[in-house]
Order: structure tokens, then C-alpha cells, then sequence
């Protein structure tokens, strides 16, 4: 039976797609969508690229070689691909393949010009789309010509481009072959992209057409600005019309050439606002028979409209699921948290159901559904008014979303919304013996769930946990825990307004917060400080742990007990040990990313300690952590009695003070205990993840997981299906890897929209130097030094004087906060956690800097304002 290798496109049907790629697979699909016109054509499978490469034995060894390059290795990748083109290039179809492609043209038309497209395997995927990696020739003419460039499509697939965007994905090269689509060429009069949600904001009502005259070639490659219409509801709502000075021809013999557009002609439309609404309906059904935004080539010629490509938007930020068809407005959990990663569907799950609010998943992160409190005076009014004291750029994008009118709903006041936001502070007595009591009451209750969940597994776990959560929220949503959070807030909000009313001081609670006690977040740099102080007199330690921090692979993601048993046999190594041990019992349910339980925490590694470790022991002397605490604790002190003193020489200077001295001390005796909670969760979560990864083991041994981490990808609920069944779909777990590939990459927004539009606000603000970055100013003073960008905490290199640029802090950053001069973040807020150590710590801080870890770059000299919030790059 001789195989056949060239299939005309409305023959591909699912069971053919995997044999065409992805263009050819949406293009047969296309060909099937009623008044959809695709140009007439047929596609040379990847069993015809196989036979390519068998007969290049030569290829093998150069992919092994390109499969161990680093995708930073540029110079070897561009050689290696190169050498792997030139070989395809160079190889010749076999008659019986040519044969088939020669007969397939005469079917179509053996004279006519063809477009001659790649498409690879990896293409056109809903996670990674391969947009522009491989190549496409157009106006192709006679047999020969289209042979050669069918060659050229194979090679192809080794770009340079193409090799790296596919190690970025975690794609491997030979998981990929390619397959070619040959079409009859449109000579369009326009042609252009259109994109049926808007790719910039994520608006999927609103759909933007690209267009220019002749082939789309010039706008893909940049030759002219395109025309731009913005589609919404039947209508074009905006448009911008280019001066289009060139465009790009077909020539009679094949091949196209640039050619200069009559002046008149210039700044015509490419297309009528009815053609651009005509071809939007036509990306409407195309959207709709694919399931998602799609991104579509299009070429008019007689004033109909051709499809020659269909792919998803895989950039678009994907939007919450749900019941009904009403507008919806989220607000980011992960942005409150400072956690802006993707989280794996256990995380996803285990936030969901121990969180005090029904929160939605999306991109693998959580959202919060704020429409109602939106739509209802009382509620919109007192929400942002919480949100633009914590987070102005929230508040900004929600005040966009309400200005439009019409997309948030209009209630009545249903009473009360929330806890207040300013004003007076909450009913609680200024007494530390209440912080005291939440502490005693938070303690015990963890100490129960240990001891509970240690006697649970199998399905009896999975019975009790339902009864943990209800107590983790119990305690969470004490009124008292609830006052006393806020009361450490509103005491804040106060002095820095009556000051700043009073005084004309800035953000003075700033230095009023000094070390304040009772902080278990800023506690826990402290005592790093001292876990340093036990290893500084221990010279084969410190080597020992230089080692780790330098090349000890081994020890990541091995028990702790590994890592630290190595660490005893060195001289000094027990006190050494023992140190750390304390540390970890202590904290080491922590880690970076910590509301995701899928993280490894800080005991499962406790390498990731070291690079911070050892910056203590190198930048700081013995009993460092003591000496702080006081430095601090005396600077409020005095403070303290400057503002005191400067009121009571006020007008009504004595009540002011009298004020100002109760706020002072409701701040310090609260502020700190703002941080405990958080404490509380993760300490149930270290509990609970214990719990749940010796049930993954557990499968494992069984055979129904293939490794522990697959538990990651599943949901509480599915896991526990998984333990009573003993069956887990392995497909499930594969598709659920590759969108979490996926959602990595994305960018989350502030606020999104059931529409898809993410916004991230603005701070609208005149006030501060043209080049300089504008942010919010969380914790008050000026500095100056070396900006360190750090990713990753674990990889973290300081010296005194530095300071840290990074896209956000939760808890596990504050024991780099010792050592550093100032802070600079792309997220954060007044009250979330980094902004609370900083203040402690006293370190000038600015964060909601957008894009701060891109616009400065790692060893540069900026400037921190952080009682103005911006900062200055001044080399």
C-alpha cells in the first residue's frame, strides 16, 4: 500500500489533524465553518518532513547538542540551527513524495501561485501559539519553486528563533515535526489581522481590525502602519487611519517587491467601516466555532473576504467562569497577598475553600467578585476609600470601570459593607493584654489541628477537613482578631493625616512604628540576625554553607534532614545546626509564594536560607539583631516626643497631643499584631500539606500517581476522589502541567472584567520628575545606593547599603530586609506586609512601581524617595 503524504484540506479531519500541524489542522477546520471562504489547497504531512530527516542521519547527534544549550547560549544555538537548515535544505525529496506534491498541484492548478506555509506540530496550541517562529513564502510559482520552498518550511522548524521560543516553553525539539500547507494565492486588494478581543486591554466585546492595501506582508513585517478599527457591538467605536506609504505586490513570475503608494492613495481607509463590521461577524463565527479569541489573517479581493490563518490569542488573560451572563468586576487576590504567581490547582483550591470570601480562579490566580459592593452607594463608597488608602492604582481602576456608567449595575443599599475605612477607630481598648490573648487563642488552636490531622489519613482526612477549615475561619474572623487588625490600620491612617494636617509632616507614623513589638514578621529577620550569630565563629560552617550557596544542587528539594546532618559533621557544626533547627521550628512552615500549599517551605528547604544567612554573617557583627531592635524602638521614642512637643506649641496644642498620644500608642500596640494572622494561616497550611502529601506518597506506592508533585495538579476535591477511587486521569494531569505553563508567562491584572479588560490603573500625578518612576510611598525617608534586582529569593546577594528591587514581598522576604537601605516593588500597598516591615525596619520604601525589576537594571546607582514615592535612576 503506497502511504499517502498530501492531503487536499477538506479532506483533514480530526483523526488527520495530528499529521498536519497546527495551521493546517484550523485551516481544514475553517474550511468547514459555513461562509468562511479558505483558499482552495492541501497540506504535506509530518510523516513527509520524518522522511526527511531519516535520510540526514547527521541531524540526530546536532539535536542532542542543541537539547543541552541554555537558552541564553545564542551564539552556539545560531550555529547549531543553521547547520540543521542547511542540511534539510539540502536534502532531496524523494520522487515518490514529489510525485504526490506535483499531482496534488495539477489537482489545483500547476501554473497558479501558491502560498507555501509551515506548520509545525507545537503551533496555533491554545498555551503557545509559535506566532511568526516558523516561515511562510507567498506567490510560488510552478512545481520546482514550490518543492524548494516546501524544503525551506522543514528547515524551518530550526530557527534560531524557533529553538528558543521552544525551550522558553519547555517544548522539546523532538516532540516537534513540521507538516506544509500549499494554497492557492489571494492577490487581495487589503489584507490585514483581526483579532477578536482587543489584545492590549483583553476586552473580548471589542475586537480590532489591522488592515493595509496589497499583502499582509507589510504589516507583519512592519513595513507600514496599519489601519486600525475598534469594533464593539456591531459598530466601529474608533478608528486610525495610517499614512500607508508602501505596500507590498505579487509579481507576474512569482515572488513579491515593495512598491510606493500613490499620494492620494495613502491615507485612504483599506477598508469602509461596513467591510471592517462585515469581517468583525465573520471572526465572530470563526471565534465561536473554536471556542476562544481567535487572531485571524484575512485578505479581501472583489469585495469578499478570505481566511488564510485562524489561531487563539494565547496572551489574552483568561476571565473568571460563571453562571451568568451579567458583568462582573474582580479585584486580584494575589496583588493583597503580594503573590502574583501562578498557582497550581491544589493551591487554587485549598485558598478557595479556607478564604472568608467566595473567591473565582482565573490564569491561576484568585479574583475576588466586588460587582455588588460596586453597585450599591454605601458599599462602592466605603470600598474605595479602603482600597485608595492601601492600593491607589486598585481604586484608580475600579473609578475607571464605574466612570464608563453603564457596566456596573445600580442597587439599593443593602446596610452595612464591610468594615469601615477611616474615620473613627475600631471599639477596642489600647491594651497589649488582648494582643497577648489572640496569640495564646491562635497557638492553641494550631496546636489541636497538629495534633488532630496526625491521627487522620485516607478518606477519614478528607471527612475531617471540612471541620479544620471551619475552624482556621474562626479564628480568623474572631471580631476581636478583626478589631484588632484594624485598629493597628486606622491608627496609622490617623496620625499620618492629623499630623500632616497639624504639622505639614508626610507618612509620620512611618517612624513612629519603629519596632514595634509583637511583630512575628519583622521578629523573624531579627532572629536570622542571631542564627547568624551562631555560625560566624565557625570558619568550616561558613564554608560548608558557601558551598551549598554556590553549587549544592544536591540538597534542593531533598528532606531537610539531609542538608542539615551534613552540616553537623563540620566543626562548630551542631551549635550550627541546632540554630537552624530552632529557626525552622519556628518558621519554617514559611516560604516565598506561601498562600500557594503546593511552595516548598522553608523546613522541606532549608537551603533557601543560605544565600541570606551568610549576607548576615558577612555584613553584620554578633548581637546585630538586638542592637536594631533598640535603635528602632529609642528613634520612635524620640519621635514620639518631637510631634508632641511641636503640637502641644499649637493652637489647642494640648488636646491635639493628648490625641496624637493615644493614636501613638494604639499603633504600637496594635500594628505589629497585623502581621499574626497571616502567621496563623500558613502554620495551618504547613499542617494540612504534611497531611495531604502523605496521601500523594500513598498513591504513588500504589501506582496511582506517578510522583508525588502530580498531587499539585489536581483539586482538594479531585484528590480526594483520587484516595477513595484510587484512579486519577493522567490526561488531566498533563493538560493541567501545560496551563500552568502557560499561566506562568501571563501578567496579572489589578482588576479584570468579565469582559476581559484588565486594568491596573494609574496614579495620576504632577508631582514628580519627568524621568523619574512613579510609585506608591509606603515607608518614609530618602536614600541612595546600589539597585539589586532579586527574582528569587533563594539566589539573593546583598550588601549593606543595597537596595532591593523586586516585583513584590510576602513574609518570607523580611529577613533580607536586615540588611538592606531601601525597597523598591512592582507590587504592594500601604498595609501589605513589605510596607509594614519596612516601616518597622525604617528602610525608605516605594512600591506599585510598574515594570521596576525591567526599567532598572541589576548594579545600578537610583534614588528612593520614599516619603514622596518615586524613584530616580542616576546612572
Amino acid at each position: 500500500m503506497i502511504e499517502q503524504y498530501v492531503w487536499d484540506l477538506e479532506e483533514i479531519d480530526d483523526r488527520r489533524a495530528a499529521a498536519v500541524g497546527g495551521k493546517g489542522a484550523n485551516l481544514a477546520r475553517l474550511s468547514g465553518i459555513a461562509d468562511v471562504s479558505v483558499p482552495s489547497g492541501f497540506c504535506v504531512t509530518t510523516d513527509a518532513f520524518h522522511r526527511i530527516i531519516a535520510r540526514t542521519p547527521s541531524i540526530d547527534d546536532r539535536l542532542d547538542r542543541l537539547s543541552r544549550l541554555d537558552v541564553d547560549e545564542r551564539d552556539a544555538i545560531r550555529t547549531l540551527s543553521a547547520e540543521i537548515r542547511r542540511t534539510i535544505e539540502d536534502t532531496a525529496v524523494p520522487d515518490d513524495l514529489a510525485a504526490q506534491i506535483t499531482s496534488a498541484l495539477a489537482r489545483h492548478g500547476d501554473r497558479a501561485a501558491y502560498a507555501v506555509r509551515s506548520s509545525a506540530t507545537a503551533e496555533d496550541l491554545p498555551t503557545a501559539s509559535f506566532a511568526g517562529q516558523q516561515d511562510t513564502y507567498l506567490n510560488v510559482v510552478g512545481p520546482e519553486s514550490v518543492l524548494r520552498h516546501i524544503s525551506r518550511c522543514w528547515a524551518s522548524l530550526f530557527t534560531e528563533r524557533a529553538v528558543v521560543y521552544r525551550r522558553r516553553n519547555g517544548i522539546g525539539h523532538r516532540t516537534v515535526s513540521m507538516a506544509v500547507v500549499v494554497q492557492r494565492m489571494v492577490l487581495p486588494r487589503a489584507a490585514g489581522i483581526l483579532f477578536t478581543a482587543d489584545p492590549v486591554t483583553g476586552d473580548r466585546r471589542t475586537a480590532t481590525v489591522d488592515a493595509g492595501f496589497g499583502l499582509g506582508e507589510a504589516l507583519v513585517s512592519g513595513l507600514v502602519n496599519p489601519d486600525v478599527f475598534r469594533v464593539r457591538d456591531g459598530e466601529v467605536v474608533a478608528e486610525t487611519i495610517a499614512a500607508k506609504r508602501r505596500a507590498v505586490h505579487a509579481l507576474p513570475g512569482g515572488g513579491t517587491r515593495e512598491v510606493a503608494l500613490d499620494s492620494r492613495r495613502q491615507e485612504q481607509p483599506a477598508l469602509t467601516h461596513e467591510q471592517a463590521v462585515r469581517l468583525v461577524g465573520l471572526g465572530r463565527r470563526i471565534e465561536a466555532h473554536f471556542g476562544r479569541p481567535q487572531d485571524i489573517e484575512w485578505c479581501l479581493a472583489d469585495d469578499g473576504f478570505h481566511i488564510v490563518q485562524s489561531r487563539p490569542i494565547t496572551t489574552l488573560f483568561p476571565v473568571p467562569e460563571r453562571d451568568d451572563t451579567d458583568n462582573h468586576v474582580y479585584v486580584s487576590v494575589g496583588h493583597q497577598q503580594m503573590m502574583t504567581d501562578a498557582m497550581k490547582p491544589l493551591g487554587l483550591s485549598m485558598w478557595q475553600r479556607t478564604a472568608m470570601v467566595p473567591m473565582h480562579a482565573a490564569g491561576g490566580r484568585l479574583f475576588v467578585d466586588v460587582t455588588r459592593r460596586l453597585a450599591s452607594p454605601a458599599g462602592r463608597a466605603a470600598l474605595l476609600d479602603l482600597l485608595g488608602r492601601s492600593e491607589p492604582l486598585v481604586r484608580d481602576a475600579l473609578e475607571t470601570v464605574l466612570d464608563r456608567g453603564d457596566f456596573v449595575p445600580s442597587l439599593p443599599d443593602a446596610g452595612p459593607a464591610g468594615p469601615p475605612a477611616g474615620g473613627a477607630p475600631a471599639p477596642i481598648e489600647t491594651d497589649p493584654a488582648i494582643v497577648t490573648a489572640l496569640i495564646e487563642r491562635s497557638q492553641a488552636s494550631v496546636a489541636a489541628l497538629g495534633r488532630d490531622i496526625r491521627t487522620k489519613s485516607g478518606p477519614e482526612l478528607f471527612d475531617f477537613l471540612p471541620t479544620a477549615f471551619e475552624e482556621h475561619k474562626r479564628v480568623l474572623s474572631d471580631p476581636l482578631n478583626i478589631q484588632a487588625i484594624m485598629a493597628g490600620m486606622e491608627a496609622t491612617w490617623w496620625l499620618n493625616d492629623k499630623l500632616h494636617e497639624w504639622l505639614g509632616e508626610k507618612n509620620a507614623a512611618d517612624a513612629l512604628t519603629l519596632s514595634a513589638p509583637g511583630n512575628i514578621t519583622s521578629q523573624m529577620g531579627l532572629d536570622l540576625l542571631e542564627v547568624a550569630d551562631a555560625i560566624r565563629p565557625h570558619p568550616e560552617v561558613v564554608a560548608f554553607l558557601r558551598g551549598v550557596e554556590d553549587g549544592g544542587s544536591r540538597y534542593e528539594g531533598s528532606p531537610s534532614e539531609g542538608f542539615l546532618d551534613e552540616l553537623a559533621k563540620r566543626a562548630g557544626g551542631a551549635e550550627a545546626r541546632e540554630a537552624i533547627e530552632g529557626y525552622l521550628d519556628r518558621y519554617g512552615m514559611r516560604c516565598a509564594g506561601e498562600i500557594d500549599i503546593t511552595r516548598p517551605r522553608w523546613r522541606e528547604r532549608p537551603t533557601t536560607l543560605v544565600p541570606a544567612i551568610l549576607d548576615n554573617v558577612r555584613n553584620f557583627g554578633p548581637g546585630a539583631a538586638q542592637r536594631r531592635f533598640e535603635q528602632g524602638r529609642q528613634a520612635a521614642l524620640k519621635k514620639e516626643q518631637d510631634v508632641l512637643s511641636r503640637l502641644r506649641a499649637l493652637p489647642d496644642g494640648e488636646r491635639k497631643a493628648d490625641e496624637t498620644k493615644r493614636m501613638i500608642d494604639r499603633v504600637r500596640t496594635f500594628i505589629g499584631y497585623r502581621e499574626y494572622p497571616k502567621y496563623d494561616i500558613v502554620s495551618r497550611y504547613f499542617l494540612y500539606k504534611q497531611a495531604l502529601f502523605a496521601e500523594a506518597e500513598r498513591l504513588v506506592r500504589a501506582g496511582v500517581l506517578g510522583e508525588k508533585e502530580d498531587v499539585c495538579y489536581l483539586t482538594l476535591q479531585e484528590l480526594a476522589d483520587a484516595v477513595r477511587s484510587k484512579k486519577v486521569d493522567g490526561r488531566l494531569i498533563q493538560q493541567r502541567k501545560d496551563a500552568f505553563r502557560s499561566h506562568r508567562a501571563l501578567t496579572p491584572p489589578r482588576v479584570l472584567t468579565s469582559d476581559g479588560e484588565c486594568l491596573n490603573g494609574a496614579y495620576r500625578r504632577d508631582d514628580v520628575p519627568a524621568d523619574a518612576l512613579t510609585g506608591l510611598s509606603v515607608s518614609a525617608g530618602t536614600v541612595e545606593g546600589r539597585a539589586r534586582v532579586v527574582l528569587d529569593i533563594a539566589r539573593a546577594q546583598l550588601e549593606t547599603g543595597d537596595i532591593l528591587v523586586t516585583v513584590c514581598t510576602d513574609p518570607s522576604w523580611s529577613p533580607l530586609f536586615v540588611g538592606i537601605a531601601g525597597l523598591v516593588t512592582e507590587v504592594g500597598g500601604l498595609m501589605t506586609h513589605g510596607a509594614v516591615i519596612a516601616r518597622e525596619y525604617g528602610l525608605p520604601a516605594v512600591v506599585g512601581v510598574e515594570q521596576a525589576t525591567r526599567r532598572i537594571r541589576d548594579g545600578q546607582r537610583i534614588r528612593v524617595h520614599g516619603t514622596d514615592g518615586y524613584v530616580e535612576i542616576l546612572s
